[in-house]
């Protein structure tokens, strides 16, 4: 059981959503401001994708992130930063020939996923240690290229937060530990519930954290109806937890959220499980970072 909880606000995500929900974050001001209003309800952490903000639709472009993280950086709210490092590893097969990326494919070298993260230096980025089915198409994120993404955010002094969606992602997250790649004590993320990687219940996310090195810090989350019984689960597994619109659009049937409700809600399904929530100056000592 962990009563000292970390709360991740994944505050807008990269999925098709836009449609789903008016108030989705899109602009990088809306995205900012999301991150603070999370941070104001609760959340020590802000996990951070970009969109266009024409379109709604996901993005990477460097000028995105900057804007976010300036604005972040400018207010009077304290949060740490988590970028995501995981665009570009979309892969479409094409339908005539599967050789060659289709319509919605979305590949990157190591380097082109990094850029942002080692021009802004965040706190934390993420690194998704492995590849996948995901929804109708495949993530890919080869050995070679994790060892390589590794190393530089490794020289960059950023802390990856390890996202695992699969038994095989924590065992290859060790094996990057045994070469020195990633500095101890390692962060995890037990992603649950994606399509169509490990399902979202307790059987997994005990699994998984079966796996973890003994030192490991870890959080877990569930996408949709399965994030906030995922809260509960994390935290009484050990583990910190992940909420926001990335994750789920809802705060109960029928009635869609703000980040900042979800935020709420975990902090009150950790108050009554006896515990309490971290600030992002307490979340830092845990995770041992540095406030840039």
């Amino acid at each position: 059981m962990n009563y000292n909880v970390i709360i991740t606000c994944a505050v807008t995500g990269s999925g098709d959503a836009v449609g789903k929900h008016p108030r989705l974050p899109k602009t990088p001001e809306e995205i900012a401001n999301a991150a603070i209003e999370a941070a104001q309800a609760g959340a020590a952490v802000a996990h951070i994708h970009v969109r266009d903000p024409k379109t709604g639709e996901a993005g990477r472009k460097i000028e995105w992130y900057a804007e976010v993280v300036e604005r972040i950086r400018s207010s009077a709210t304290d949060v740490v930063i988590n970028l995501t490092a995981g665009m570009g590893g979309d892969y479409v097969p094409h339908p005539e020939n599967p050789g060659i990326g289709g319509p919605g494919t979305d590949m990157a070298t190591p380097i082109e996923r990094l850029t942002h993260v080692e021009e802004l230096l965040p706190e934390i980025c993420t690194l998704d240690v492995g590849t996948q089915n995901y929804a109708n198409s495949a993530y890919v994120s080869t050995p070679e290229m994790l060892r390589e993404m590794a190393k530089r955010i490794q020289a960059c002094g950023v802390k990856p937060e390890i996202e695992v969606f699969e038994l095989g992602h924590v065992w290859f997250a060790k094996q990057l530990l045994s070469e020195g790649l990633l500095d101890p004590p390692p962060l995890f993320q037990l992603c649950m519930g994606i399509p169509w990687t490990a399902e979202a219940n307790t059987e997994n996310m005990l699994a998984m954290r079966n796996m973890l090195p003994g030192n490991a810090i870890w959080a877990g989350f569930g996408i949709s109806r399965m994030q906030m019984p995922m809260v509960a689960q994390a935290m009484i597994l050990g583990g910190n937890v992940r909420v926001g619109l990335e994750d789920n659009l809802y705060l109960e049937k029928g009635v869609l959220a703000s980040n900042g409700q979800l935020v709420e809600r975990a902090v009150e399904i950790v108050s009554r499980l006896g515990g309490r929530v971290l600030s992002p100056a307490e979340a830092r000592q845990e995770l041992d970072l540095k406030k840039r």
